[in-house]
């Protein structure tokens, strides 16, 4: 689970403006960090099948949003993927 503080310290780190929460930016980043702490999880507990399930469907999430904003605006694109260090 994502605590409160780490969360808006991402929100912080990539808002586009000083009210932002809901870009894609933001939301890829957030995605980035849940992905992350469900990855740790699911090494330690390879059979919690419903918790895999969350995991891909944030996966899936994640690469729409990548897909939209490569689409939309390319260059924070690009500035987005080499923060988070995705491929």
């Amino acid at each position: 689970m994502l605590t409160q503080k780490k969360k808006l310290n991402v929100i912080e780190k990539f808002r586009t403006h000083k009210s932002d929460t809901g870009s894609p930016q933001v939301q890829i980043a957030i995605l980035t960090l849940e992905i992350e702490e469900l990855t740790k999880h699911m090494r330690t507990h390879k059979k919690d099948h419903s918790s895999r399930r969350g995991l891909i469907k944030k996966v899936n999430e994640r690469r729409k949003l990548l897909k939209y904003l490569e689409r939309e605006d390319e260059k924070q694109f690009i500035t987005i993927k080499k923060a988070l260090g995705l491929k």
